[in-house]
């Protein structure tokens, strides 16, 4: 059976409609109607290396058994689709036409799967003992979540890293770390399965003879997509610096033990909450990983950039040890920084 997804976000989300789209489902791109023009015209092109060569493949839409389109928000009509998918950054979906489709999507009870580093409030309720309205001022636009009912959204953390480079048109994508999207259960188990076949569909996928990467990672655990939390404030928080910013690996092997102390203490506070230490990725494997990232993280170019307002994983986590009784000094201090920069960004542009 064929589903019909909706994914918001046509730059990081063309990676996960690339995938559904191999295994021969119907995808809709949500975006800026510039970006819905070129890609209706020429479709997306996704580059990635498959194992074994040296160079990237370039899969493109239109070559794929599964139907492309994209359309600004205000086109979308919610009853059409099986799925939707939240692949764009947090702050994005306070913006007006973004919220009205959203809404229209919680009113229609759509199952919602997010691959946002920032895990939507009505996912935050779903885990036992977590107050999730305290946490609602590490959120750019809370109130956008109000309408979804918890146990319609699911988490998947967004594992691969993907970008669009400088000069090419945007309906290109390069996938320099093809990592897998791990994802939660819904609470619905019809919604689950849909999920597991989709799991199943994308595994199947073979170009040439030989394997795709980037899977979809379906867990019963509501904890798995949290490890990603212990990535973020280690690494990709920590390359903003109070002067500039840095690399990923820099951020991390700089000091080493101190990188070390901070991935810990993340992944306690994930286990506080429920996770098992299975379901958390060590961090001598993250570090070796963190090699190979050479670039300042999404997060910190936006910063250097002079936005003023980005995902806060990194507030999330704080506030959430705080309530856990697990405070943390270098956590803290990471956060002071990265509040001291976006506030300066905001009176510049003041």
């Amino acid at each position: 059976m064929a589903y019909k997804i909706l994914i918001l976000g046509a730059s990081y989300g063309s990676l996960l409609g690339t995938k559904l789209l191999m295994a021969g489902h119907d995808v809709t791109l949500v975006c800026r109607s510039a970006t819905a023009a070129l890609i209706n015209e020429k479709g997306t092109d996704v580059r990635i290396k498959l194992r074994g060569e040296e160079e990237p493949r370039a899969i493109l839409s239109g070559d794929q058994p599964g139907m492309l389109d994209a359309a600004q928000p205000s086109d979308i009509d919610v009853t059409q689709y099986d799925l939707v998918a939240l692949a764009m950054a947090e702050p994005q979906y306070g913006s007006g036409d973004i919220r009205d489709l959203l809404s229209r999507i919680a009113a229609a009870r759509l199952p919602c799967l997010s691959i946002m580093n920032m895990p939507p409030l009505p996912y935050l309720r779903r885990i036992p003992g977590l107050e999730a309205e305290a946490l609602e001022e590490a959120f750019n636009c809370p109130e956008v979540w109000k309408e979804f009912a918890p146990g319609l959204v699911t988490l998947c953390s967004p594992d691969p890293q993907a970008y669009r480079a400088p000069g090419e048109p945007a309906n290109i994508l390069h996938v320099g770390l093809p990592t897998n999207f791990k994802s939660a259960a819904f609470e619905d188990e019809t919604h689950t399965e849909m999920l597991r076949t989709l799991e199943a569909d994308i595994a199947a996928i073979t170009l040439d003879g030989k394997d795709v990467p980037v899977k979809l990672r379906v867990f019963d655990s509501l904890f798995v997509p949290f490890a990603k939390w212990s990535m973020l404030l280690t690494g990709n928080y920590r390359c903003v610096t109070a002067n500039g910013v840095r690399p990923i690996q820099e951020a991390v092997h700089n000091k080493i033990e101190l990188s070390e102390s901070i991935y810990s203490h993340v992944d306690h506070i994930a286990r506080k909450l429920g996770a098992d230490e299975g379901d958390q990725v060590p961090f001598e494997k993250y570090a070796n990983a963190a090699n190979g990232l050479l670039k300042p993280s999404s997060v910190a170019r936006s910063i250097d950039g002079g936005a003023h307002a980005v995902e806060r994983v990194d507030r999330l986590v704080k506030l959430i040890g705080d309530q856990l009784g697990m405070k943390n000094e270098w956590v803290d201090v990471g956060v002071n920084i990265v509040d001291a920069r976006i506030e300066a960004n905001r009176k510049l542009a003041s």
